[in-house]
């Protein structure tokens, strides 16, 4: 995932493509990186966006950085049929 703080609004805005040729969603943020807010901000803008509880999300990898990795906690079979349900109406 890759996030974009100090956006002009709060959005999941698409899929990037990463030097590594893999791909990564696209997470932008009105918050600024200080503190631990533009965290705070994508894990709120993801639990809106997927109606999942923010409680099931934490950052594991990249929490100073723009690229992250996040572990999405809950029933695995009922989590992808949720993103992939999600996926086909918002990409």
């Amino acid at each position: 995932m890759r996030a974009s703080p100090r956006a002009g609004a709060a959005r999941v805005a698409g899929i990037a493509a990463e030097a590594d040729g893999g791909a990564a969603l696209k997470v932008a943020v009105t918050a600024a990186p200080e503190g631990g807010k533009a965290n705070a901000a994508l894990l709120r803008v993801l639990a809106k966006e997927w109606g999942l509880p923010k409680s099931t999300m934490s950052i594991t990898g990249g929490t100073a950085s723009r690229r992250k990795t996040l572990f999405v906690s809950g029933d695995s079979r009922e989590l992808m049929t949720r993103l992939k349900r999600w996926m086909e109406n918002k990409l």
